[in-house]
Order: structure tokens, then sequence, then C-alpha cells
């Protein structure tokens, strides 16, 4: 393996569609409530609108060779962004602050796994969240059946926060004061 780790900026998501895609598929098998919700969820229903709604974007692609077999994908935004026609993902009046982080997008191919790709990604992520003063709240989404990653982000220190869309979604969350 030769692993390089590359921030992308904005106007090169477009190399990541397939593997978005790819997560799209392996979050509906994994999910076993409304696991056809997932049929209208892909690079351009779910990155795309996602990296155009956020003030601020972070993509790290991950290449082995030149071929991408990793990416993480966070953001900052508003909190509104997240109260939409498809679901509001927390209680806007626990938010103090204009703007939240979310990690949004986290995916390493299955023979990429459990090399310590998926801790890297996601310190990388947290430093750079980190960086903005007028955030403090952090939430990642986490589909359900996708226990690996529930726990995962759990060791990391965030916390189960509810559920939404009658458990579809597991809403995790960590609060950091500034």
């Amino acid at each position: 393996m030769n692993l390089q780790y590359e921030i992308l900026p904005e106007n090169m998501i477009d190399s990541l569609r397939d593997l978005c895609n790819e997560l799209m598929v392996f979050q509906k098998s994994k999910a076993y409530i409304k696991p056809e919700l997932f049929d209208s969820m892909n690079f351009d229903t779910r990155m795309v609108p996602s990296v155009q709604k956020a003030k601020h974007n972070y993509i790290v692609a991950v290449k082995d060779n030149n071929e991408i077999v990793a990416y993480v994908y966070a953001n900052i935004s508003p909190k509104e962004t997240y109260s939409n026609e498809f679901a509001t993902f927390f209680d806007m009046s626990s938010v103090d602050k204009d703007n939240v982080a979310c990690l949004s997008q986290f995916y390493i191919k299955e023979d990429y796994r459990q090399y310590g790709i998926g801790s890297k990604l996601f310190n990388m992520s947290m430093e750079w969240i980190k960086q903005f003063d007028d955030v403090e709240d952090y939430f990642i989404y986490v589909s359900n059946g996708n226990n690996d990653a529930l726990e995962f982000y759990k060791r990391k220190g965030f916390s189960v926060s509810h559920d939404i869309l009658d458990g579809f979604i597991t809403v995790l969350r960590k609060r950091e004061n500034k």
C-alpha cells in the first residue's frame, strides 16, 4: 500500500462520485429500517447539495497508487441547513451558535479498513473543525445498521443524542465549549 492523503478543493468533488455512490449502497446493505430511502440517495442528491449549502467544506481523499480508496467530508453550515423536507436533524433551540459542524460522509473501501485510515481521517477532520471559533456543536449522522461506525464515533468521544426518522438515523453529538 502506498497511501496518500489529499485535501480536495470543492471543484474536485466529482472525483468522489463513485465512492460516494458506493457509500450509499453500503449503507443500504446495512439498513434494517427503511432501506428503500437509500434508493434516491447518491452523489448528486447528497454530496453536491451539502457542499453547496455549507459555509466551509473539508474534503480529504485517500489514494493508493492514484485510486481513491477512502474519503471524509466535513463541513461548517448554518444550523438551519439541518431542518429541511427530509428531516429536522436536531432541536434548533439546543444549539446556541449560528453554525454547526458536521462530519457528513466517511467511507473506506472494505479492503482498506483496519489500517488506521479511519482514525487518521477522523483526526484530520476534527483538527479542521476545531479552528472555527463560531462553532461549538459537532454532529455525526449514522444510518441504522452501521454499528461499526456508531461504536467508532463513541470511542472518539461522541455521544448518542437521539434518533430521527423512526430510527433510520442515529444522531451523535459532541459539544466543545469555546
